[in-house]
């Protein structure tokens, strides 16, 4: 596909994502390269594929789309990744921390499950 442009159904399909999905990241300023041809239909190339399969990643982490805004926004400023890697690291070790938090507290509840099931079937025994 090299530099070839790929249509935006196309490229939903190829991605398993809506067009409507695809042009709003486009209107929130996470995909801004979008070329258009004649009668303003957009067409999109190897680096839109691979920019929207990284926004689809990072959603599937737990990044929110204004941290991908927040990081969007770093780039044009600094055009630093140095920057950008270490901010977007920061808020991967946020999520995580969220994420073990939520963890710990589902393993407490399947332990209350568990010793309440016990609870219920000894006094069904009885």
């Amino acid at each position: 596909m090299n530099d070839e442009s790929i249509s935006i159904g196309d490229l939903a399909k190829k991605l398993e994502m809506s067009q409507r999905t695809i042009r709003y990241y486009e209107e929130i300023g996470l995909l801004n390269s979008i070329k258009r041809v004649e009668g303003g239909r957009r067409v999109y190339t190897d680096a839109d594929l691979r920019r929207l399969k990284l926004i689809k990643r990072l959603k599937i982490m737990g990044m929110t789309l204004s941290d991908m805004q927040e990081l969007e926004a770093m780039w044009t400023i600094e055009k630093s990744n140095e920057k950008v890697l270490k901010r977007l690291l920061e808020l991967m070790g946020n999520h995580l921390k969220r994420l073990d938090d939520r963890i710990a507290d589902l393993d407490i509840l399947r332990n209350e499950i568990i010793e309440y099931r016990e609870r219920i079937q000894s006094k069904i025994m009885k």
